[in-house]
């Protein structure tokens, strides 16, 4: 065997590290996790998707502000601000990744390849506010119902990207559990008041937007599925946080709650 093949997993994140540094900057090269390469891991697809995502935005965005198309029934501010939430979302993911935590950069930090169901839950928001605002559009004509909905998407969405941006390096879309010498166990800031911030933050964001479509049923199923979501990845995410830090990430859970409702 060649002597070129690392022996462990320390020593294949010092080969990927050197390989990062000796190539082209624009490389989406993460180096310390393989990407799951559904989609190609190319600086050519990061602008494609970052292309698209800021043309729906602009789309969206602007359908909001404008307060819709008055001869288009399914052209509303609410639909544009769903679009707009959730372009912004995934393109805000990747950037916020590729500027404060660049050695976990990967075509995987949009995440759009969230899983399937991710992505079956938000078509069928769609569909369930397509459908009651052709047949019963009296029932999305609550106003202030949206309103809330938009401080609350805007408020999460600010709340994770904070998170994101204080713990840089520290911070991962993929639960770590092996400790590396540059994790720090961070508790200021947004941490100081949410133990899980990007959590909280994704959990109020996503709630948020199926307020601002007035969806009873998706607002429900949403909050359903990422209470037990969270509540089950807090879980084993903890465990390995007290496997890393011991009694200081004990006293850190006992002061600092998530903040999500009926998750400690």
């Amino acid at each position: 065997m060649s002597s070129d093949v690392p022996e462990n997993f320390e020593d294949r994140l010092r080969q990927r590290a050197s390989t990062t540094r000796n190539t082209n900057t624009l490389e989406t090269i993460p180096v310390n996790h393989q990407p799951h390469e559904n989609i190609p891991n190319t600086p050519l697809a990061a602008s494609t998707i970052s292309f698209l995502l800021g043309c729906l935005f602009s789309l969206g965005f602007t359908l909001f502000l404008t307060g819709g198309i008055s001869d288009r029934w399914w052209a509303t501010y609410q639909l544009g601000f769903f679009l707009a939430a959730w372009s912004g979302f995934h393109w805000g993911e990747f950037a916020v990744t590729a500027g404060w935590n660049r050695d976990k950069c990967s075509i995987d930090s949009f995440l759009l390849d969230n899983g399937a169901m991710y992505h079956v839950a938000n078509g069928t928001a769609l569909v369930e506010y397509l459908i009651t605002l052709y047949f019963k559009p009296s029932l999305k004509a609550y106003h202030y119902i949206s309103t809330i909905g938009v401080i609350m998407a805007v408020i999460g969405q600010t709340l994770r990207a904070s998170a994101m941006i204080q713990a840089s390096t520290n911070f991962s879309h993929i639960v770590a559990f092996r400790k590396l010498p540059s994790h720090r166990l961070v508790t200021d800031g947004v941490y100081s008041v949410f133990r899980h911030p990007s959590y909280a933050g994704f959990f109020y964001w996503a709630l948020g937007t199926q307020l601002v479509l007035q969806n009873p049923i998706s607002s429900i199923g949403f909050v359903l599925v990422l209470w037990r979501f969270f509540s089950r990845r807090i879980k084993v995410e903890e465990r390995a946080l007290v496997n890393f830090f011991g009694e200081e990430y004990e006293n850190y859970r006992r002061r600092v709650s998530t903040n999500i409702p009926f998750i400690r």
